[in-house]
């Protein structure tokens, strides 16, 4: 017996094609674009086709409406420098595939990246919408290729790969951080300088370089001495290069030349200690400060980032306590992020990608709860494996809690 016709199929594709196709409006919000229209009251977004069609229009046509009257609407977050989706359990070796020794410049991680990772739910409850994914653990200079990442849950969430070329700089355990600079500086100038015949042989380390000298992939640099970021501005310049620095504890020391330079920082708005000599000036004022210096500040999470990206506006609301405006401290864990690295998201503006929270109120204050989050236009669950773990052990039942199914 046959289960399915012709006809059954068809009609089933036309009714997804419809749901997918449905024109969705959230209208009386409170709007932080991220843009420089920035906050809009009692405003109306419209989404069709997973992109944002209308801000505002003077006629709303939708399939579905939301009334958002007392609510917030904010782009979805977008994490950095963690390998959510590339390690599982921490503790567990085969788990974790974001890092090799043997790790160099074509080092792809999203290659083994897992959508249906238990941490990627648990994120989007934080209002995380997209990621930044960051190889690491090599032996050598360069740990490989950054990429950007959906936390739809879908199997194609790998949106954009070799968006930046991570390189470990700084201090060393063993030798000097001086033979590291050398040796970045000796790869840029053999690229820089080979021979036509070797240019012809697009080799895949090539095709990176040339994208970096290109200005299309940067580099992004983990260092925190303002001396050796002071270094690698010289490089910048000579070479008319990209670049990030990330972890950046001294970027305060030489903020105006960081805006002057227009370098980006990825930073952690919680990194207020020294943990080591080259991280002396670690303190939480200094997103406000780099902010109010000119200079585009990414928020990230500090240590285990991949578990707890959740906690990223809270990170982002403390950064304002310690003087970051409200304005750059949502650009810092959205717009900035998504111009930094090319990224179709990050705001509220037409043409962008629908990724959107709805929030309760300020996302930025502890008791606001999430309620609705959409990626590319599509609601997604915010249900995380925290959520299912409670309900399981709190469901009454005459068997005691830890045997309940």
């Amino acid at each position: 017996m046959k289960l399915f016709t012709l006809t059954s199929v068809a009609s089933a594709l036309v009714m997804s094609s419809s749901v997918f196709a449905q024109t969705l409006a959230i209208t009386n919000a409170t709007v932080h674009t991220a843009t420089e229209q920035g906050t809009l009251t009692n405003a109306s977004v419209v989404i069709k086709d997973g992109k944002i069609a209308a801000i505002n229009p003077q006629e709303i046509q939708a399939d579905v409406t939301i009334d958002a009257s007392g609510k917030v609407l904010t782009p979805g977050f977008i994490g950095s420098l963690n390998q959510i989706g590339l390690v599982e359990v921490g503790a567990v070796a085969d788990s974790r595939d974001g890092a090799d020794k043997k790790a160099s410049i074509t080092f792809d991680p999203s290659l083994a990246f897992n959508p249906r990772s238990s941490l990627i739910p648990y994120a989007r409850k934080g209002g995380v919408t997209r990621d930044l994914i960051v190889p690491s653990g090599s032996e050598g200079i360069f740990d490989g290729l950054a990429s950007v990442v959906s936390l739809s849950g879908e199997f194609d969430s790998v949106s954009q790969s070799k968006v930046a070329l991570v390189v470990d700089l700084g201090a060393k355990d063993k030798g000097s951080r001086a033979l590291s600079l050398q040796e970045l500086i000796q790869k840029l100038e053999d690229h820089k300088n080979r021979e036509k015949k070797d240019k012809e042989v697009k080799k895949p380390e090539v095709e990176i370089l040339d994208g970096v000298f290109a200005k299309e992939i940067p580099l992004l640099i983990s260092v925190s001495r303002a001396a050796d970021m002071l270094e690698l501005l010289k490089v910048k310049a000579k070479y008319d290069l990209n670049m990030v620095f990330a972890r950046a504890q001294d970027a305060v020391l030489i903020a105006d030349e960081l805006a002057a330079s227009n370098t980006p920082v990825i930073i952690s708005a919680m990194d207020n200690l020294p943990g080591s000599f080259d991280s002396m000036h670690a303190s939480l004022d200094n997103p406000g400060k780099l902010e109010k210096a000119g200079v585009k500040v990414i928020l990230t999470i500090a240590g285990d980032s991949a578990h707890n990206l959740y906690q990223l506006r809270y990170d982002a609301g403390n950064a304002v306590s310690y003087g970051m405006s409200p304005d750059g401290a949502l650009a810092a864990i959205s717009s900035n992020v998504a111009d930094v690295f090319n990224i179709d998201a990050g705001s509220i503006s037409v043409g962008k990608a629908a990724d959107i929270v709805l929030w309760s109120a300020d996302p930025f204050e502890y008791s606001t709860k999430l309620e609705k989050v959409w990626i590319d236009g599509v609601e997604v669950s915010t249900e995380s494996r925290q959520d299912k773990l409670r309900d399981r052990y709190m469901a009454e039942s005459d068997m005691p809690r830890a045997y309940n199914k």
